[in-house]
């Protein structure tokens, strides 16, 4: 039985078991060191650690073969339960007609509410990402349960600090890594990067980079959306098909089709702060050419994400 310290020191990890290679093959191996060595370089030096990057505390190998990776518990939720829960909330007043009884003023505040998390969400996540960039690290699976969060309560979003996790397709950038072949890990991203036409290192880099903003471009879309919604309206996956396959990434063509819907009426409200300074954003980080996407550094600076329009 555990003892009471027992019971603490798991409260403040968070484990991430990785099954032997009898089981889950040498893949599942070198994604384990792959995340290890991804948090361990981004770690390595105290004095810059990022705060929106999940805290890796160490590592270890059982006897059956399981690579375990314990990590700070900074939190138990992610961006995806956080919008599932937002969504949840919206039907649930909805089927008992609470829009109807609520004084406007406080229907306003709380969507002001809701839209200050979702920004401060998105500015923790894309910090963490040029965190990573500026040291030479590409994520490679950013998603929604991908951002760990240490609350979902939308009226603390002034103690709210989103954390990337993840990183076990996480791929180095650095030159002279970009001048050896590709790993197993990192084959597809550079089989994608040879067919755009990016094959000397400097440009495999910025194609790199760019993939990264893209799979954060989707993100944007997913937290523009999803919290806005009801329940079941809509979903990370649904939203990638209209713009990708339906719209062809012409968002100004999937704004007029979402302004259609009531359903989106909040979400579109949303990227159209700032005379659409949220659709021009996003426009931007899904652009078709990798070469016209900004980096992350870039996208912190733009209006939408300052909050220099709310």
């Amino acid at each position: 039985m555990a003892s009471v310290c027992d019971c603490v020191r798991i409260a403040l990890l968070v484990n991430v078991v990785y099954p032997g290679q009898r089981s889950g093959g040498i893949e599942a191996d070198m994604m384990a060191a792959n995340e290890l060595n991804a948090h361990a370089f981004l770690q390595s030096d105290p004095k810059s650690i990022c705060q929106n990057i999940q805290t890796l505390l160490g590592g270890f190998e059982t006897k059956t073969g399981e690579q375990w990776l314990a990590f700070r518990n900074d939190g138990s939720y992610s961006a995806a339960d956080y919008a599932k829960v937002s969504s949840e909330a919206i039907s649930k007043d909805l089927a008992n007609g609470a829009q109807k009884l609520w004084n406007p003023f406080e229907l306003e505040l709380k969507i002001k509410r809701k839209r200050w998390f979702v920004l401060k969400l998105l500015n923790g996540a894309i910090n963490g990402l040029a965190y990573m960039h500026d040291h030479d690290r590409l994520h490679q699976s950013l998603g929604p349960a991908s951002v760990v969060l240490n609350t979902i309560v939308e009226s603390d979003a002034a103690y709210l600090v989103p954390r990337l996790r993840d990183l076990a397709f996480s791929v180095d950038i650095g030159l002279s890594s970009l001048g050896t072949g590709p790993g197993l890990l990192s084959e597809g991203l550079w089989h994608r990067a040879s067919a755009a036409g990016a094959s000397a290192p400097l440009e495999k880099r910025a194609y790199g980079i760019a993939d990264d903003i893209y799979e954060a471009g989707l993100l944007f879309a997913y937290l523009a959306f999803v919290p806005f919604c009801e329940a079941g309206v809509t979903d990370g996956l649904s939203l990638q098909r209209l713009f990708e396959s339906t719209f062809q990434l012409d968002l100004v063509a999937a704004r007029e089709y979402c302004l259609a819907d009531d359903r989106l009426t909040e979400a579109v409200k949303f990227l159209d702060l700032g005379e659409g300074a949220g659709w021009e954003l996003l426009q931007a980080m899904l652009s078709p050419d990798f070469r016209q996407r900004p980096i992350a550094n870039t996208v912190l600076k733009h209006r939408f994400m300052t909050g220099s329009i709310f």
